[in-house]
């Protein structure tokens, strides 16, 4: 039986950072990466943004190097179904499958995404991973029409994405006002503005109940996506970006606990002191927050890096609060905390520059303590963000001068 040192379950962004932990304490210890995807760890925002949209990036910036970098055997298509905790080994693949040992194991299984009823189409993708990436790539020449579904991070990024490569877009989206679960209303009606000025064609207010195909030639089906209303949108294309899950079916099996994630303390450690869990399956005590889980690009870095060093046994416990960003048609949005439109908001506009207004929005409890921090096209301000959250002025007066 293969053995290794450290075992990382999971190949995306966490499993990198975690290496790289690793290294940066133990020079030597072996390094396994099992990883159900086809490619190696890469960046994953890159398929929703700069791919499509910065020309002088291009797919050689994609992988992380993660094998080269860290000495890290990084094993593809490795589908991880059992986790021994006796035998300290994982079983790798259906029945009785391949073991693999482990003195110490990350769990980075990620989030699947969420589906719908659809046709097992290579023109229909839920979309999560760079071979959808790709995928989607070969469909979207000009002139094509697209129906995204989905009015999230990642609908909206692929909206924005392919109308501005020449695809015709339909943007499916249950809420009234694109990002109305987000942002006030204000900013939600510029955010919505936005996609509507670049021709993405907006159906508000609308779910997906199936997409249907005519079942003639997978490779030329006639797709229509059906909505809650009856309608009916033909086209060439669907993606769907209807949210997703955490991947915690090796977690509870295994008898770890798990409630909304699994739960690891201040060191990343599960309940089983062999296992340690980081990024999008992770319910962690976060110092400003409290207990939460977060599925954001900068919690799966700082964790992932986190994690790998105290399983190396650095004994730092994992301070940082992670923020969260999004870019579509050159405007840029980042935050820390809780971004809810029905707690009390006070809008703090700060100016201008060539992309339009800067603004930052509190949002604040029922003691008028702000808990989360927008940033609208304001740049470098993540710290005093979190610093905003910590100190916890509640006077308006004084939060109007902390982001200036």
């Amino acid at each position: 039986m293969q053995s290794y040192d450290y075992l990382i379950v999971g190949g995306g962004m966490v499993a990198d950072a975690a290496a790289r932990g690793i290294r940066a304490l133990d020079e030597s210890g072996t390094i396994g990466i099992l990883s159900a995807d086809v490619d190696e760890p890469y960046t994953r925002p890159a398929l929703s943004k700069k791919l499509w949209t910065d020309p002088d990036f291009t797919w050689d910036q994609v992988p992380l190097g993660t094998a080269a970098d860290t000495g890290a055997d990084v094993r593809l298509q490795a589908l991880v179904t059992a986790i021994d905790r006796d035998g300290r080994s994982v079983v790798v693949g259906d029945g009785e499958g391949e073991r693999v040992g482990y003195r110490r194991l990350l769990l980075a299984t990620g989030s699947r995404p969420h589906e719908i009823d659809a046709p097992d189409s290579d023109r229909v993708l839920f979309f999560r991973s760079a071979e959808d990436y790709r995928r989607l790539r070969r469909l979207a020449t000009e002139g094509r029409r697209v129906v995204v579904v989905g009015g999230g991070y990642i609908g909206a990024e692929l909206a924005a994405a392919l109308v501005q490569n020449d695809v015709e877009v339909d943007l499916v989206f249950p809420s009234r006002t694109l990002g109305d679960g987000t942002f006030p209303p204000e900013l939600a009606e510029r955010y919505e503005g936005l996609f509507r000025d670049a021709g993405v064609r907006l159906i508000a207010g609308r779910r997906v109940d199936e997409v249907v195909a005519d079942g003639k030639d997978a490779a030329d089906d006639a797709l229509e996506v059906v909505l809650d209303d009856g309608s009916r949108r033909g086209c060439d294309a669907v993606v769907l970006g209807l949210g997703v899950s955490p991947v915690t079916d090796l977690a509870e099996a295994a008898g770890l606990a798990v409630d909304d994630g699994v739960v690891v303390d201040e060191l990343l450690a599960t309940s089983d002191d062999a296992i340690w869990a980081a990024g999008d399956i992770a319910s962690y005590p976060d110092r400003l927050l409290g207990r939460t889980r977060v599925e954001h690009v900068d919690n799966a870095q700082e964790m992932g890096r986190a994690a790998g060093r105290a399983m190396a046994g650095s004994g730092e416990a994992y301070r940082h609060t992670p923020s969260f960003y999004s870019q579509v048609f050159g405007v840029r949005w980042e935050a820390v905390g809780t971004l809810d439109p029905d707690l009390d908001t006070l809008i703090v506009d700060i100016g201008q520059d060539e992309s339009g207004p800067r603004t930052v929005v509190y949002y604040r409890d029922e003691t008028g303590a702000p808990v989360g921090v927008l940033l609208w096209n304001v740049a470098g301000a993540t710290d005093a963000a979190r610093l905003v959250l910590a100190e916890s002025p509640t006077a308006a007066a004084e939060l109007r001068g902390r982001i200036a």
